[in-house]
């Protein structure tokens, strides 16, 4: 079994707000200008290998509108007192539940760590080195030069990132190997503290790949775009979930042969001020 060790977090604050006015006023507490707290306790059950059921404790809902659910660093999203979790890799993963109070904002967050002792035989993930943890891992990237200059991806911080300027453009790739007939599911995950100007980030699936400072073409398969309407304001999250554009971002595509493709990432644009891309996966599916 490979341990992944998890060291990301997302730091949720709170502000507060001071009125002054010609008489003193009280602020009650529930008009939304305050946050309670609220009861952020949940349970974990394994329900078979590799599934789960988190379930929020509900002994207590005063304050407590909705939850969110943080499942190995992927983001805070949505979701109901009760969900269920597919974790096909072996390793230890950091499940965080928030509990969302008066005002739209946590009213408190715990976490708990499940330890999966096997990968699923059938959707184990067929790329190496997805995470961008270790110099092996990191080995397993190729770079692939479009612009000669102003676009540049490295990889350091567990994480691979580009900073590009000017409409210029870099990918990188990895080759898999493929069984024809065979659907297979692409995600990763991305993530900018700021917003992107005049912007595309796209993945393909190629069957060969063009010579060195050719432009990357043919069907994207998960795309992040401005042009399309997302990335313009900071965002974090799998692909599946943030980008945009439902024509290039279906994510599954079907091998017509068996042999070697390559996964390419590629971004480019206007300002990208420091996109990453973490956990990139591709797992067979029906």
């Amino acid at each position: 079994m490979i341990t992944k060790y998890i060291n990301k977090s997302l730091l949720i604050g709170s502000a507060a707000f001071f009125l002054a006015s010609c008489s003193p006023e009280t602020v009650e507490e529930g008009n939304g200008l305050t946050q309670p707290s609220a009861d952020a306790a949940f349970t974990i059950t394994k329900t078979s290998e590799n599934r789960y059921h988190l379930k929020r404790v509900q002994n207590n809902n005063i304050n407590f509108i909705n939850s969110q659910w943080n499942i190995d660093g992927d983001g805070f999203v949505n979701g109901k007192n009760e969900i269920d979790i597919f974790l096909p890799d072996a390793g230890t993963y950091v499940i965080q539940h928030s509990a969302v109070g008066i005002g739209g904002q946590s009213g408190g967050m715990t976490s708990q760590t499940v330890v999966v002792p096997t990968s699923d035989p059938l959707a184990g993930n067929i790329i190496q080195g997805g995470r961008f943890d270790t110099p092996e891992e990191i080995a397993k990237w190729t770079i692939f030069p479009i612009s000669s200059t102003g676009a540049q991806w490295v990889f350091a911080n567990g994480k691979a990132t580009i900073v590009a300027s000017n409409s210029n453009q870099q990918a990188f790739y990895q080759a898999v190997n493929v069984v024809a007939g065979q659907k297979y599911a692409i995600d990763l995950v991305a993530s900018s503290a700021t917003g992107l100007q005049d912007t595309w980030f796209e993945v393909y699936m190629l069957n060969s790949l063009p010579a060195p400072g050719n432009d990357i073409t043919g069907t994207v398969y998960r795309n992040i775009n401005t042009w399309d309407g997302c990335g313009t304001t900071a965002f974090g999250g799998k692909v599946s979930s943030i980008g945009c554009n439902a024509g290039k971002n279906g994510g599954v595509f079907t091998a017509t042969t068996t042999g070697t493709m390559y996964l390419v990432i590629k971004c480019g644009g206007k300002t990208v001020n420091s996109l990453s891309v973490d956990k990139v996966e591709i797992r067979k599916t029906t």
